[in-house]
């Protein structure tokens, strides 16, 4: 069965502002590599519908979701009055006229993959979507993130699909404070993430959930450290739980060259977490993988990485 790539134009649409990093051009350098290098030839393209509100439910409060809505009518209504077309959020985040429509569909992509690979018509999926989502709390918008589109996915397969264990992966440089809000204390899910710490939004060091697993790691720690702290403390925590399905928030932004962080991953210590986490999804799970984009801000260092975790989802 092939790997799915779920991705839509819509995505490209939604931006906060004149060199924010958080932009459309990501999209852009990743495709550009995948036809550049081959890869996109063998993935498996699929149509990403909008998300339903009552699936966005499943982690995000409906009073939050309808505010973002709208925040989103408001916007509009000002632009018609002359105002500023971007509405800010937090120092970090805005919306545009689009974001409501590219969240709502960025959480279709990771539901819509979630069934391709239930239904056993894919064997893994990559959703290229933006904006990010680790960093949306189950009522608050913060980090570049509006909808957390791998929580909602995770409890999709729990309460749609009747799974019994799922695990999420994060290894974006920053904490993925909003998936811990959201899955924090329930035992059908296990959280286990490697992310630089202190750094935004500076968190994680102290969770008290017995279902998530946090390892800061300091600035500057290289790939062979982190490899380490997989191989000896979040595979074997993962091996025990026996998901029956994996989750990936795959932030590329602990590469090197990202100016974001300060981590020193490069291409091959993503190809090998990537490979860890495979193989456990054989062993537990029928290999049912479903990665999403978060983080990743040097274009160039984006595109190869993504690249690599793609070439070991499509075994190529």
């Amino acid at each position: 069965m092939p790997t799915g790539y779920f991705t839509h134009r819509d995505f490209h649409l939604h931006e906060m502002g004149e060199g924010h990093p958080e932009c459309p051009e990501r999209l852009d350098a990743i495709n550009d590599r995948l036809i550049a290098s081959g890869l996109g030839d063998v993935l498996d393209y699929r149509e990403v519908p909008l998300a339903s509100l009552t699936d966005v439910e499943l982690a995000h409060g409906r009073m939050y979701i309808a505010s973002l809505q709208g925040l989103s009518d408001r916007l509009v209504q000002e632009i018609e009055a002359g105002g500023p077309d971007h509405l800010q959020i937090d120092p970090d985040t805005a919306i545009n006229t689009h974001t409501w429509q590219a969240a709502v569909r960025a959480t279709g992509a990771a539901l819509a993959a979630t069934d391709a690979v239930m239904a056993g018509e894919l064997t893994n999926a990559f959703c290229a979507v933006r904006p990010p989502g680790h960093h949306a709390c189950r009522d608050k918008a913060m980090g570049f993130c509006f909808f957390n589109h791998i929580a909602i996915a995770a409890k999709y397969a729990l309460d749609r699909h009747g799974l019994q264990r799922v695990a999420v992966v994060d290894f974006d440089v920053h904490h993925g404070n909003g998936t811990e809000d959201i899955l924090g204390g329930d035992p059908r899910a296990l959280m286990v993430g490697i992310f630089q710490h202190p750094l935004y939004p500076y968190s994680g060091a102290a969770s008290t959930a017995a279902n998530i697993r946090n390892l800061p790691v300091p600035a500057y720690t290289k790939g062979a450290a982190i490899r380490e702290m997989f191989t000896s403390d979040l595979l074997p925590r993962l091996d025990a739980f026996k998901p029956e399905m994996i989750f990936i928030s795959a932030g590329f932004d602990a590469h090197r060259e990202d100016e974001l962080g300060q981590l020193g991953l490069v291409e091959s210590d993503y190809e090998w977490m990537t490979q860890q986490i495979n193989t456990l999804a054989r062993r537990h799970a029928k290999g049912r993988v479903v990665s999403c984009l978060e983080g990743g801000y040097a274009l160039q260092a984006l595109a190869r990485s993504v690249e690599a975790h793609l070439r070991v989802l499509a075994d190529v």
